[in-house]
C-alpha cells in the first residue's frame, strides 16, 4: 500500500509539503493512509495534482511543465519511489483523473476521435473457463488474514523466512555494533586512543585490521615487545652525541721500556761485594749516605768516625750508573701511572643520551669496555710491580716477565661504543617511521586481543550458518512466488484466450444503463482492419440512438467517463491483480441524482468486489462526500476503516491535513446544527471551552428549526405559525423561542443586544425545549439524530 506522501516540492500548488512534519496525531504519531483514504478539498486546492503523482507510478512519467519537481512516495515493501524513477515499485496503479480522461477518451476534447479500447473476459469457451477456475483455487486467495491455496503457502514460507532474516540481521548487526563500538566507541574506540594517532580510523579499518591479525604470517607482540613498543612511542628527538674523545695507549712502548730496565746490567767492578748481595742492605746503605754525606762524619748508628777510604768505596759503589737506573725507573714507573690514570677515568656516554631502543646494547658494549679497560689497568700494574721489584734491587738485573697487551680489546670495545653512537644520532631520522610501525603493531595487537576476547570466528561462523539458512528459507519463499507468478501468468494467458474487447463496451454500456438510466447513449465497439498487418481490432465510439454522438454535454462526458474507467478495471491487464485505485473528483458537471448513481456504482463495483490492495477518493462536493462516509459498512473489517484527509490551500500554497472533526463526523450540515443545539441544552457554565456555543446558538436554531420545520410541516404558513404548531398551543415559549432566533441570529430591532453578554439561562432554556419536543414528536427521528452525532442522551 501507499503509506504517505513523504514529501512534494515544487508540484503545482505543493510547494514545500513535508508529511511527517504536518500529519501527526494528538499523541503526535505520524498519520498514515489506510486501505480506504477519502480527500476532500475545495476546487484549486491540489487534488488533481496528487492524482498526478500517483498516475506516474501507473505510467511512469508526470508532466514535464513542471519545472524542478520533487516528490517521495513511501510504499509498503518497497524502497520510497521518487521523481528520478517512477517505475521503481511493483504495485498495479489505476487513476481515474483528467490526464486519464486526455488519453483514454480523446473524443472530450476532439468529437473526431475515438476512444481507447479495452478488452475483457469473454464468453463461449467453456473448457479454457474451467482450465482458469482450477488454476484460481489453486492460486487461493490473498486476501490480508484470510490466505489460502498457494497464497496461503506463500504466506508461511515469508513468515519462516523473515524470522530467518531477522536472526541473521540480529547476529550481523550484534556483531557490528561491538565492532563499532571498538572501533569508534567513546572513550575507548581505538579512534579515541591517541596512543594509535588514529583519527579517522573507523569500522572499515578495523575490518582490514581483523583480515590482518588473521593471517598466518601475523605474530602479536609479547608483553616484553608491548613494552617496548610503547617505550619508543615515549622517546622524544634527542640531542646529538658528540664524538668520543681519543684514547691513545702506549703499552707497547711501556712494555718494552720495563723490559729494558728491568733487564739492564750494573757494572760489577769496584762494588761492595756484600751489599750486592743484600738488595735490603743495599738500600739501607744507599739511605744512610744519602743522610750522613756532607751532614756528619761519625756514623749516626755507631758513632764511629766515617773514614776517606770509606766515602771513597761508597762512592765507587753508588755509582752514577745506579743513580741512572733509579732515575729511569721512576721516570717509567710516573708514565705507567698517567696511563693507568688516562685508561680507567675515560669517560663514554651515559644511557640518558641515547634512545631506549639502544639502552641494553649500551648497557653490555659499556660492561664489556670497563672490563678491558680494568684488564689494561691490571697489566700496566704488572709492569709497576716489575719496576719497583728491581727498583729495590737496583744493582741486579731481573729476569722480565711478559704482561698480556689488551690495547687492541680496549680500542675494539671503543669503537662499538662509537658505531652504538652513530647509530643512536642516525635514528633520530627514523624515530617518526619507527614510532608509526609501534602504533600499528600496538593497534594490531589489540584487534588481535579484541577479536578473541568476543571470539569473532565463532560469532562469523554463526552468522554464516544464519545467513545460508536465510538463503535457503528465501530460495523457499521465491519458488513459491515463481509458482504463484507462473499461474497468475497462465491465467492472464488464458484470460487472453477469452478476450473480447466488444465485451469492454457492453460493459460501459451496462453501467450508464443500470445506474445512470442512460439508455439513449451508448459505447459501440466497431471491428476494423489493420492496412499494415490485415488484423481485426476494434475501436470504440459513442453512439445516440443508433449513431455516432457529437456534442455531448458535460455532465454526459463525465459519466461516460467513469463508466469507460470502472469497466476498464475489469480488463485483462487488471482484472485480479489487486490494483492501487485513486479515484480523482469524478462528479464534474453531475446533478445531485446522478452524484449518487457515482458513489453507488464505487462501492457496488469497486469496494464491494475488493478486488483492489487500496482506494482514494477525492472530491470538492460536500454531497458526495456525505455519501463517500457510508463507503465502509460497520461489518468491514478493521483494516478496511477510512481515513478521511483534507486538502487545504493558503494563498498560493497548500498542504495535507487530517480531516476536522466538524467535517467528518458530521453527515450533514442539518445533524451538525443538530448537536450545537443539543450541546447547549446540556452545559451548565459558560468556559472558554464551550462559549461558541451560546454566542452561535441564535444563528444555529434559526437555520435548525427553518430546515425542521419546513420537511414537518411544507405549507405556505409563516414561521412563527409553524413554530407554534411545533411548541403546541402555548404561544410563550414560540414567541421566545422566535425572539432568541431573531435577536441573536440578526440583532434585529435590538442593536444593543449585541453589546450585551449572552444570557445563559434563556439559551440553555430554549434549547432544551427544542430538543424535548423534537423528542415528543417523534422520538424514533430523534434517536436517529442522536446517533447521527454520536450522542449519548443522558
Amino acid at each position: 500500500m501507499i503509506t504517505k506522501f513523504k514529501n512534494i516540492k515544487n508540484l503545482a500548488v505543493f510547494k514545500n509539503f513535508d508529511w511527517d512534519n504536518t500529519l501527526r496525531n494528538q499523541r503526535n504519531e505520524v498519520i498514515l493512509f489506510k486501505r480506504v483514504n477519502i480527500f476532500y478539498g475545495r476546487n484549486y486546492s491540489g487534488k488533481t495534482t496528487l492524482s498526478r503523482i500517483v498516475r506516474a507510478l501507473e505510467t511512469g512519467s508526470i508532466s514535464d511543465k513542471y519545472e524542478n519537481p520533487e516528490c517521495s512516495i513511501c510504499i509498503t515493501d518497497n524502497a520510497d519511489v521518487t521523481q528520478l524513477d517512477f517505475t521503481n515499485h511493483d504495485k498495479v496503479i489505476r487513476v481515474f483523473n483528467e490526464d486519464f480522461i486526455d488519453d483514454n477518451l480523446k473524443f472530450i476534447v476532439n468529437p473526431d476521435e475515438n476512444i481507447e479500447p479495452f478488452a475483457i473476459l469473454g464468453e463461449g469457451n467453456n473448457e479454457i473457463e474451467e482450465e482458469i477456475e482450477q488454476l484460481k483455487t489453486k492460486l487461493g486467495s490473498n486476501e490480508e488474514d484470510s490466505e489460502t491455496g498457494l497464497y496461503q503457502d506463500l504466506k508461511s514460507l515469508t513468515a519462516i523466512y523473515n524470522v530467518a532474516k531477522k536472526s541473521h540481521s540480529d547476529a550481523q548487526n550484534s556483531l557490528d555494533s561491538q565492532l563499532s563500538s571498538k572501533a569508534t566507541g567513546q572513550p575507548n574506540g581505538i579512534k579515541y586512543q591517541s596512543i594509535y594517532g588514529e583519527v579517522n580510523y573507523d569500522i572499515r579499518r578495523l575490518k582490514t585490521d581483523i583480515l590482518a591479525v588473521k593471517e598466518v604470517t601475523y605474530t602479536p607482540l609479547t608483553n616484553e615487545e608491548k613494552l617496548e613498543a610503547e617505550t619508543i612511542l615515549r622517546e622524544q628527538a634527542k640531542d646529538e652525541i658528540l664524538v668520543l674523545e681519543d684514547l691513545t695507549l702506549t703499552f707497547s712502548d711501556l712494555s718494552t721500556k720495563t723490559k729494558d730496565i728491568v733487564t739492564r746490567e750494573i757494572g760489577q767492578s769496584n762494588k761492595i761485594q756484600s751489599l750486592l748481595k743484600d738488595a735490603v742492605l743495599n738500600r739501607w746503605v744507599k739511605e744512610g749516605r744519602q743522610l750522613h754525606k756532607n751532614k756528619l762524619n761519625t756514623c749516626a748508628f755507631c758513632d764511629n768516625p766515617i773514614s776517606e777510604n770509606r766515602w771513597s768505596e761508597l762512592e765507587k759503589h753508588f755509582d752514577e750508573e745506579s743513580d741512572q737506573l733509579e732515575k729511569d725507573i721512576n721516570s717509567l714507573l710516573t708514565e705507567i701511572r698517567n696511563e693507568k690514570t688516562q685508561s680507567t677515568n675515560y669517560q663514554v656516554f651515559t644511557k640518558d643520551k641515547v634512545y631506549s631502543k639502544f639502552h641494553n646494547e649500551l648497557e653490555s658494549l659499556s660492561r664489556t669496555f670497563n672490563n678491558e679497560v680494568k684488564n689494561y689497568s691490571n697489566s700496566l700494574k704488572l709492569l709497576e710491580e716489575q719496576l719497583e721489584k728491581r727498583k729495590k734491587d737496583i744493582l741486579n738485573a731481573q729476569l722480565y716477565t711478559d704482561v698480556v697487551d689488551y690495547t687492541e680489546e680496549v680500542v675494539q670495545a671503543k669503537d662499538k661504543l662509537e658505531g652504538l653512537r652513530t647509530n643512536s644520532n642516525e635514528y633520530t631520522d627514523k624515530l617518526n617511521s619507527d614510532q608509526s610501525e609501534a602504533r600499528g603493531n600496538l593497534r594490531l595487537k589489540e584487534v588481535y586481543d579484541f577479536i578473541n576476547d568476543i571470539k569473532h570466528d565463532d560469532l562469523k561462523t554463526n552468522i554464516e550458518t544464519l545467513k545460508t539458512k536465510e538463503e535457503e528459507e528465501k530460495s523457499k519463499r521465491d519458488l513459491k512466488q515463481k509458482e504463484i507468478d507462473e499461474i497468475i501468468s497462465q491465467i492472464s494467458s488464458k484470460q487472453k484466450e477469452l478476450k473480447d474487447e466488444s465485451k469492454g463496451a457492453e460493459k460501459v454500456n451496462e453501467y450508464l444503463s443500470n445506474h445512470f438510466g442512460h439508455n439513449f447513449l451508448t459505447l459501440n465497439a466497431i471491428e476494423v482492419e489493420d492496412e499494415e498487418t490485415g488484423n481485426k481490432n476494434h475501436r470504440f465510439e459513442i453512439h445516440r440512438e443508433g449513431k455516432r454522438a457529437y456534442h455531448l454535454s458535460e455532465g454526459e462526458k463525465s459519466l461516460i467517463a467513469f463508466c469507460y474507467y470502472v469497466a476498464k478495471l475489469e480488463d485483462i491487464d487488471t482484472k485480479a491483480k489487486n490494483p492501487i485505485i485513486w479515484i480523482d473528483d469524478p462528479i464534474s458537471s453531475l446533478d445531485n441524482n446522478h452524484i449518487f448513481f457515482i458513489y453507488s456504482i464505487i462501492k457496488s463495483q469497486i469496494y464491494n468486489n475488493r478486488d483492489f490492495e487500496q482506494i482514494f477518493v477525492s472530491t470538492h462536493n460536500l454531497n458526495f462526500l456525505k455519501y463517500l462516509k457510508r463507503l465502509p459498512s460497520v461489518s468491514d473489517k478493521q483494516n478496511d476503516r477510512v481515513r478521511h484527509f483534507l486538502i487545504e490551500r493558503i494563498e498560493n500554497s497548500s498542504s495535507i491535513k487530517e480531516m476536522p472533526n466538524y467535517i467528518k463526523n458530521n453527515i450533514t450540515e442539518f445533524n451538525h446544527l443538530f448537536k450545537q443545539i443539543i450541546e447547549c441544552s446540556s452545559i451548565e457554565s459558560v468556559t472558554d471551552d464551550n462559549y461558541t456555543v451560546f454566542y452561535n446558538f441564535g444563528n444555529n436554531a434559526r437555520k435548525f428549526l427553518e430546515i425542521f420545520l419546513f420537511y414537518k410541516y411544507p405549507d405556505s404558513s409563516n414561521d412563527l405559525d409553524k413554530m407554534k404548531k411545533f411548541f403546541g398551543n402555548e404561544e410563550i415559549p414560540a414567541i421566545l423561542t422566535d425572539r432568541i432566533n431573531n435577536e441573536y441570529s440578526h440583532l434585529a430591532g435590538v442593536f444593543e443586544r449585541g453589546q450585551q453578554p449572552v444570557e445563559v439561562p434563556e439559551m440553555k432554556n430554549t434549547a432544551k425545549l427544542i430538543i424535548d419536543k423534537i423528542k415528543e414528536h417523534d422520538e424514533e427521528q430523534f434517536n436517529a439524530l442522536t446517533r447521527s452525532i454520536g450522542y449519548q442522551n443522558q
